[in-house]
């Protein structure tokens, strides 16, 4: 099960763009909180807790247990909007997660099985082609993460969703086809290597003389191709024109 971050916040009286002015200017944020069979309840929230909590960049996808006037709900963020020249958070709305429902999250990937993988001792390197997955997850039963094994993947071989053991209930929100979430890559050593070849053999093949040519020997211009200019004699002038 994903963590719960403990989260306290007010009520809120009044809405309005001028109410939600003199919220921000006293150091809290509005809010509001929906969804289920209850009706939105208008909240406030502390500037500096809230700003700290949406940097980590995981705040959307954590679960949350607001204290209202005593009383907790269990919610989700689900939306944070930020003023577009300061980027400080103006609003933030909460989903309540109610029993029996199901929420859509991004749920980060991880992987076991490394030492397993032919394609990883190899010198093969794991290309992460989805790090979170968008999952359709029951709200009592939300995972921390899906893990995939890499046990018996060589260079080349990829690793797709089917391959993934899910908790019960949760499913991929894409369902239509089997994506691929990993592949086994090859080397970057290798790469180097097989461009640095074609790279010499290029430069031989070009050094080469033609057959028949003597080395050394200039190389004939093209038909239709303009002839060289001629040299002038070293230390005299160029001959006169008659």
């Amino acid at each position: 099960m994903r963590e719960t971050l403990d989260l306290k916040v007010e009520p809120r009286g009044k809405t309005g763009k001028g109410a939600a002015y003199q919220t921000r200017k006293s150091g809290l944020i509005p809010g509001i909180v929906y969804g289920g069979a209850d009706a939105p309840v208008l909240v406030q929230v502390d500037e500096h807790t809230l700003t700290r909590m949406h940097s980590t960049g995981a705040f959307l996808q954590t679960l949350v247990m607001l204290e209202i006037a005593g009383q907790k709900t269990r919610v989700i963020p689900r939306a944070v909007q930020l003023d577009p020249v300061t980027d400080r958070p103006v609003h933030v709305d909460f989903l309540r997660l109610t029993p029996g429902g199901r929420v859509s999250l991004e749920i980060p990937v991880h992987f076991r099985g490394h030492e397993n993988s032919p394609g990883l001792k190899r010198g093969g390197v794991l290309n992460i082609v989805r790090h979170e997955v968008a999952m359709l997850c029951p709200v009592d039963n939300i995972p921390e993460f899906i893990e995939g094994d890499l046990s018996g993947l060589d260079i080349g071989n990829s690793i797709h969703i089917s391959a993934f053991n899910l908790p019960e209930g949760v499913k991929p929100m894409i369902r239509e086809r089997d994506f691929t979430v990993a592949t086994i890559a090859q080397p970057t050593t290798y790469t180097d290597e097989v461009t640095a070849a074609a790279a010499a053999v290029e430069g031989e093949e070009a050094a080469t003389p033609a057959e028949g040519a003597e080395p050394g020997a200039a190389a004939t211009p093209a038909p239709g191709a303009a002839a060289p200019a001629a040299r002038a004699p070293a230390g005299g002038k160029a001959p006169e024109k008659k």
